[in-house]
């Protein structure tokens, strides 16, 4: 892949799938404070460790907040190659245009996805209700990734 930043294109999670996230870590940290409560209240312990770990647990949140908005991507593409991150079972990560046979859309259990159908057999599934973008404009931008790459061979 092309090291030029200018060259790439990320498409990010999208806020509700962001939302998602938060709130598992906030029902986690919930979780762990009021274990943490329990202990501290049966061995009759002072709660200074656990108001620590409670403050750093917010941070954390903080933290994932701003890694999710701006750092995490689902597809990162150039015009040479894509890469797709954070999808369980999405198959084949990682491949250059050329190796693209097609690009098709299907609705596996009623999930709008774009498969990349490569020349080797394998697949790339990106479900595209988890982007930051609507269906039509990431199909659009998808094929003129893929006519790029097909120029380029």
């Amino acid at each position: 892949m092309s090291d030029s930043a200018a060259e790439m294109t990320y498409y990010r999670l999208a806020p509700q799938v962001r939302v998602r996230f938060i709130g598992l870590y906030l029902v986690a940290l919930a979780i762990v404070v009021f274990a943490l409560t329990v202990v501290f209240v049966a061995a009759d312990l002072t709660p200074d460790v656990m108001i620590v770990i409670a403050v750093l647990g917010l941070i954390g949140l903080g933290v994932l907040a701003w890694w999710l908005s701006s750092r995490a991507y689902v597809v990162r593409a150039t015009p040479d190659a894509y890469e797709v991150r954070l999808v369980r079972g999405a198959g084949t990560r990682s491949a250059r245009w050329a190796a693209v046979e097609d690009a098709v859309t299907t609705s596996p259990h009623g999930i709008d996805c774009v498969v990349l159908r490569l020349k080797d057999g394998t697949t790339t599934t990106i479900p595209v209700e988890l982007l930051a973008v609507q269906k039509d404009e990431f199909v659009r931008q998808l094929q003129g990734f893929l006519q790029q790459g097909q120029l380029r061979r």
